[in-house]
């Protein structure tokens, strides 16, 4: 047998994710799509970000099916062994695969894609399949009926990079219709389609509240049901490989955790994972792959006041949209919900769909979020920022005066949130404080002695832990008796010979931020 392509490809691609050093196991997702084969849920749309394991899933897939390989040795010990379905399945489909990306780049536009990808599966099938005279050579879902007709055979698609198009034309409409109307006449009601897996960054385009192929269940960041342990590393998972590398956990979810698809599932982003337990360091993997451009694009479109609403992100609020209106494309946008659902779908914001919701998720994309902001021309908000590393060596100083000089220009910025009590107090100290979460966990309301500390500072590396006591109209000497008082230290033993008494008041009146600093060692308890 010819090794082909597309056409009932070999395993090679999985085998590498397989070799590689750090490889977690996926296969279950192979007994879901068991489960669906043949039956009218056997269309499945999985869109996630750049980096989220899309194209290994999809080469697993292409693995386990195809006809064109023999893949015992790489599943027999993996998960999906042990389930009743394996061996029934197991190499014994043909499989179509369309990586659309490889298509798109050799192509000058849409109606040339379609005409050299369809000579180029035909030219295989043709190789593969000698005894079926085709009626029409030109039109690749003809072909795959007549041997449907004259054989009996059905076909497992799997479509890679699915959406490229709608990256790689942006603007062309009709581009993009005829594409999708391509897909639609290959795969809606035909019955030679025992599964079609598509897997991309967006999910389907709609126009209007349509979609032209609305027989796929779609599978999302905003709707993972019900394959959110498929979706990234689960905590579970990414929990066992840092033990085995000797990698501090709650350090890697600070990082790269946060994506909580559900009650029960929180992902991680895999390559990032990867990246930091090979390199044994924590850091921005993003701007490898992605560069800030793209994110600072869509933060600069103010709807709504939507830089308002960033702000509140970064001061750790969240915020409610809507994202059924979002038409699935990187060009349609009406209102600040359809750019933070795409924000979304890339993976820089988590969504709540309890509450419907979005936050910003971890250390990786908040720092991607301040690159973004540094180079935009957000005014006031760029300099905020910049001013956040002097306020944190001002702390580190015990300078209360300067401390508070900069805490007032970050109220200036959060003074679109309700800024009437110590809460609110917080969203500003937290976007004050922003560009410490690379050192330090912030916890608020965290449980020491006979209370709880209003924000307290845990430090990831060699710097001063610190405790934060914030009132509102009344005085900062009452802010560090209480911190004393109430022994809010307790909990934090480790760091007693570098810790920091921060308290911070917010008067109404003269509407100015007043902070006094202690050093813990000086004190006597």
């Amino acid at each position: 047998m010819m090794n082909n392509s597309y056409w009932n490809p070999d395993n090679e691609d999985f085998k590498i994710s397989c070799n590689g050093k750090i490889y977690v196991d996926k296969s279950m997702l192979i007994d879901y799509t068991n489960s669906i084969l043949h039956t009218p849920e056997r269309f499945i749309c999985v869109s996630r970000p750049r980096r989220f394991g899309k194209s290994t899933d999809a080469n697993m897939l292409v693995a386990y099916y195809s006809k064109g390989c023999d893949s015992k040795a790489l599943f027999d010990h993996l998960k999906i062994a042990h389930r009743d379905s394996y061996k029934k399945h197991l190499n014994k489909h043909h499989v179509i695969y369309l990586n659309m990306q490889s298509f798109v780049s050799n192509q000058e536009n849409i109606q040339e894609m379609i005409k050299f990808l369809t000579s180029q599966v035909i030219l295989e099938l043709k190789t593969e399949i000698s005894d079926v005279q085709f009626q029409d050579e030109t039109k690749l879902r003809l072909c795959l009926e007549d041997i449907y007709r004259y054989k009996g055979e059905k076909f497992v698609f799997i479509i890679d990079e699915w959406d490229c198009i709608f990256r790689e034309f942006p603007n062309d409409l009709n581009s993009q219709k005829v594409y999708l109307d391509f897909l639609r006449d290959l795969l809606k009601d035909k019955k030679y389609v025992s599964l079609a897996y598509m897997t991309g960054i967006l999910p389907i385009k709609k126009y209007g509240t349509h979609s032209a192929l609305n027989m796929f269940k779609e599978i999302s960041m905003i709707n993972p049901t019900p394959m959110e342990k498929f979706m990234g590393f689960t905590k579970e998972e990414v929990k066992k490989l840092c033990e085995e590398y000797q990698i501090d956990f709650d350090e890697m979810k600070a990082w790269y955790d946060g994506y909580h698809l559900n009650k029960e599932v929180s992902i991680l982003s895999p390559r990032s994972v990867v990246f930091s337990l090979m390199d044994r360091k924590f850091k921005n993997y993003w701007a490898s792959t992605e560069t800030y451009e793209s994110l600072k694009v869509y933060i600069d479109m103010n709807f709504d006041g939507l830089r308002d609403d960033i702000i509140k992100l970064l001061a750790r609020k969240r915020v409610i949209i809507n994202p059924s209106k979002f038409q699935n494309d990187m060009t349609t946008f009406q209102s600040k919900d359809d750019v933070f659902t795409l924000l979304v779908h890339l993976g820089y914001l988590g969504y709540d769909e309890e509450t419907s919701e979005v936050y910003i998720p971890n250390n990786e994309v908040v720092e991607s979020f301040v690159n973004s902001i540094e180079d935009s021309n957000w005014g006031p908000v760029s300099e905020s920022l910049r001013n956040s590393m002097n306020l944190i060596q001002a702390t580190y100083a015990c300078d209360g005066e300067q401390v508070a000089e900069y805490i007032e220009k970050a109220h200036l910025e959060t003074s679109i949130l309700q800024y009437n009590d110590e809460n609110a107090l917080a969203y500003t100290i937290y976007l004050a404080y922003i560009m410490a979460r690379n050192d330090y966990t912030m916890v608020r309301e965290f449980p020491g002695g006979k209370g709880f500390a209003d924000v307290v500072f845990i430090p990831r590396y060699d710097k001063p832990a610190m405790i934060i006591e914030l009132k509102y109209d009344k005085d900062v000497d009452t802010a560090i008796k209480q911190i004393k008082d109430k022994k809010y230290f307790f909990g934090l033993e480790k760091y007693l010979d570098n810790l920091l008494l921060v308290g911070i008041n917010y008067d109404k009146e003269t509407k100015k931020h007043t902070c006094m600093i202690e050093k813990y060692s000086n004190q006597k308890n």
